[in-house]
């Protein structure tokens, strides 16, 4: 799930992945990620790349139905964590796929939303599938924390940066996926907006460590702090209940479609 700086700006901060922080703070992403892997219905025998697949906890659920799966992120130290779990596992950028008609099913969990080039996606895809395989996946869909988005780059703009550059996700409206997919080979089954309030095991400061890096990181170290709780006050009215428990306002796009030979 890592994300490259944006084209034309080299110098943007890199978004880590520390597998044992996004354990903590992000064992949601992969709970709720088993309707997606109902949708993909991976059969014993298929060979199955999980793009995107961080340390592996879905490329585990996708074994057990017998399926060959390969996990691949450009994060190297969330694929070490996948090899711990035994799973096959590679080091590959999401935008930069050189498979060859390798795969049955192409899927993807909470990550195509840090790819902010998503021609490039979809065409590593459709030449990774084998004719007729399936491209399988849900992420950030159009309104995807909005509110949150909202105050991280009114706060960064507050202190004379540029919010909506600092942005590094891509939350489209399914039609416009849906066009894009059309557009690079694919017939598209279903695509679909679903809202999803997330309550968060933690602080919502605990969730913008784990996610925010591109906004926290345009600051001076001795500013990183203040900002947090800034955005976390800003959030609170809206986000987080009487007891002090947190609630991110997620909008997940969750989509099927088959290479078109």
């Amino acid at each position: 799930m890592s994300v490259e700086p944006e084209a034309g700006d080299p110098k943007a901060p890199r978004q880590h992945w520390d597998p044992e922080r996004y354990a903590r703070n992000a064992r949601f992403v992969a709970d709720l990620g088993q309707p997606v892997v109902e949708l993909l219905a991976p059969q014993a025998g298929e060979r199955i790349l999980d793009l995107g697949g961080g340390d592996g906890a879905l490329s585990e659920a996708i074994r057990a139905a017998g399926a060959e799966v390969l996990c691949v992120d450009a994060s190297a130290e969330q694929i070490a964590a996948a090899k711990r779990r035994g799973l096959a596992a590679e080091v590959v950028d999401g935008e930069a796929l050189a498979y060859e008609a390798e795969f049955d099913a192409v899927f993807s969990n909470a990550a195509l939303h840090w790819m902010t080039r998503p021609e490039r996606v979809i065409a590593g895809v459709r030449r990774a599938l084998k004719p007729g395989g399936r491209f399988v996946g849900e992420f950030g869909g159009a309104g995807n924390v909005a509110l949150i988005c909202a105050a991280l780059e009114a706060a960064l703009d507050r202190r004379g940066g540029d919010g909506k550059a600092a942005n590094p996700w891509f939350f489209p409206t399914p039609e416009d996926y849906g066009a894009l997919l059309e557009a690079g080979g694919f017939r598209v089954r279903a695509a679909e907006l679903i809202p999803r309030p997330t309550p968060l095991p933690g602080a919502m400061v605990d969730w913008l460590q784990t996610f925010a890096e591109s906004f926290i990181k345009r600051l001076p170290e001795a500013e990183q702090g203040p900002y947090l709780e800034e955005v976390s006050a800003a959030l609170a009215p809206d986000l987080r209940d009487a007891e002090g428990r947190w609630t991110a306002d997620y909008v997940r796009l969750r989509f099927a479609a088959d290479r078109v030979d």
